[in-house]
């Protein structure tokens, strides 16, 4: 079975590699073609049991600067939000408009540590949701008395991918139409020791939220439509 997934792989990337001798280099962002996004009006401030804090008891952490967040990224949103019970969930988002070589988001497993934090573990993930599962990642991270799980995922164009195979795929469909994709970066996390409790939270949360989007907003935060 290994060797079957490496030949696929392999003529993945010879497929990638023929089409793109071919294919005239994308001069046209797909974000210029449709609606300007607006990540503050995107996402609602209140949604199933959760709502906005706007006096943020913890800190949502910023694992870059925001010289590198401005050329990274066209628009980030952070916020942190509670629910009855008084768990709290911080959520961060970064959109870039153009998602090739250097300007591709940056993974929270590398940008965390970077940020002073140790990465205890990550694992690959299906967040199950009723419109469909998406390729998260979950990783648990702490610094000092700080523990802090969190799940992620990366969209390039409507699609929401995992690695860089999918993510060069993605890459191509566009490339065959001549418009260089954008993607978004979904970020959510939770102050808690209990690694499986912050899992099922977040689930939680993130569904409630999907749940209030319309069909084309749902589209662009998770590469899922309708159930």
């Amino acid at each position: 079975m290994p060797s079957n997934r490496v030949a696929i792989i392999i003529t993945a990337l010879m497929f990638s590699a023929s089409v793109g001798a071919i294919v005239a280099r994308p001069d046209t962002k797909a974000a210029d073609l449709g609606p300007a996004i607006s990540l503050e009006t995107l996402i609602p401030k209140q949604f199933g049991e959760w709502r906005e804090e706007p006096q943020r008891v913890v800190q949502v952490v910023n694992p870059q600067t925001q010289e590198l967040l401005d050329k990274l990224y066209s628009e980030t949103l952070s916020r942190t939000y509670v629910n009855a019970s008084g768990y709290r969930i911080m959520l961060s988002l970064a959109y870039g408009s153009d998602q090739r070589g250097a300007l591709q988001a940056h993974k929270p497993e590398v940008c965390y540590p970077a940020q002073g934090f140790t990465l205890h573990r990550t694992e690959a993930s299906q967040l199950v949701t009723p419109f469909g599962a998406i390729p998260a990642q979950r990783l648990f991270t702490s610094r000092g008395s700080r523990e802090e799980p969190v799940t992620y995922w990366f969209t390039v164009g409507d699609k929401a991918v995992k690695g860089k195979l999918q993510k060069r795929l993605v890459d191509l469909r566009y490339g065959l139409t001549g418009r260089i994709p954008d993607g978004m970066l979904f970020r959510v996390s939770s102050i808690d020791p209990d690694q499986t409790r912050a899992n099922q939270m977040q689930d939680q949360f993130i569904n409630e939220l999907l749940q209030g989007l319309s069909h084309t907003e749902r589209k662009r935060l998770s590469g899922l439509g309708d159930s």
